[in-house]
């Protein structure tokens, strides 16, 4: 299974981005759709995660910034990130849970930074 990331870039402190995450329907259906991040030195960590029934679920330090939504239509999953700071500076990771089945996409590289 092959979760297609993209959005990543360069962003100064207080801007924003959107990343995506595709994923074969079968699994978008179905699957809980999270992001989460790695920064150097530090575990992975959970960004935001949406049920297909449309519950969140959003780290501390995402809340009140990023938002996270589901395009049916396109099995894609979104994050929409504001007021970025330079902590979030990270690869940011889609993940797909159906079950006991876990699947990556390949790590985007988000940089806060002025």
């Amino acid at each position: 299974v092959q979760l297609q990331a993209s959005g990543g870039g360069l962003v100064q402190p207080g801007g924003s981005l959107r990343l995506s995450c595709a994923a074969p329907g079968s699994i978008f259906s179905i699957a809980v759709m999270a992001w989460y991040r790695q920064a150097p030195g530090k575990q992975r960590e959970l960004v935001a995660a949406q049920t297909r029934g449309g519950i969140t679920n959003y780290a501390d330090s995402a809340k009140g910034r990023f938002t996270i939504s589901r395009d049916n239509a396109k099995n894609t999953v979104y994050p929409q990130m504001n007021s970025l700071k330079p902590e979030d500076t990270a690869v940011y990771y889609c993940n797909a849970a159906l079950g006991a089945s876990v699947y990556w996409g390949q790590g985007t590289q988000v940089t806060v930074s002025s």
